[in-house]
């Protein structure tokens, strides 16, 4: 059997709505974003991780809780916590090349298929992107449109726009939300 530790974290910027976050003894493995209760959580970790017990766990959630916050706070650039991803492996490839993307920097979603060496995969890692079980910690946030538009968000276009800002990064259009602008 396996133990998922969660707990909860509040901050301004989410209007001290809770994010639930959760990890196994290999790492981070879930953030949910406000919108999204502890049942969301429950079923996610039911579905990803079978046998599995979650267990609250405030102490045990506090390093990662901690980083959380100091980015939010702006007073953190990099992460070092250790992941846990629990996906396919061609959806973990493309979490694991958004944690490449440097603070205050983007890249669009067809410049991830191009870094995978699978150009045609756009759509592709679009929906890898918005998967992404650990969102913030693996930036997500930092992928938007070849044409610099701020494309689907699942925290909501509100959320991506106010992290991009945290990170000082200000030059993407607020037009062309559309689904498949990658």
């Amino acid at each position: 059997m396996t133990t998922v530790y969660w707990s909860t974290f509040t901050h301004p910027m989410f209007q001290n709505d809770p994010l639930f976050i959760a990890a196994t003894k290999k790492g981070l493995c879930r953030i949910t974003w406000p919108s999204e209760t502890f049942d969301t959580l429950k079923t996610w970790v039911e579905k990803r991780i079978p046998d599995t017990i979650l267990v609250e766990d405030d102490e045990y959630l506090a390093p990662y809780i901690l980083q959380l916050k100091e980015y939010l706070n702006g007073e953190r650039k990099e992460f070092d916590v250790p992941l846990d991803f629990r996906g396919t492996t061609f959806q973990t490839s493309v979490w694991r090349q958004l944690t490449n993307i440097p603070y205050g920097q983007i890249r669009s979603y067809s410049e991830i298929a191009d870094a995978l060496g699978n150009p045609k995969a756009v759509r592709a890692v679009g929906t890898a992107n918005g998967a992404n079980p650990v969102p913030i910690i693996t930036p997500c946030h930092r992928v938007i449109g070849k044409n610099a538009a701020l494309t689907g968000f699942r925290g909501g276009l509100q959320t991506k726009e106010k992290l991009l800002q945290l990170e000082g990064f200000h030059d993407y259009s607020k037009q062309g939300h559309a689904r498949f602008q990658f």
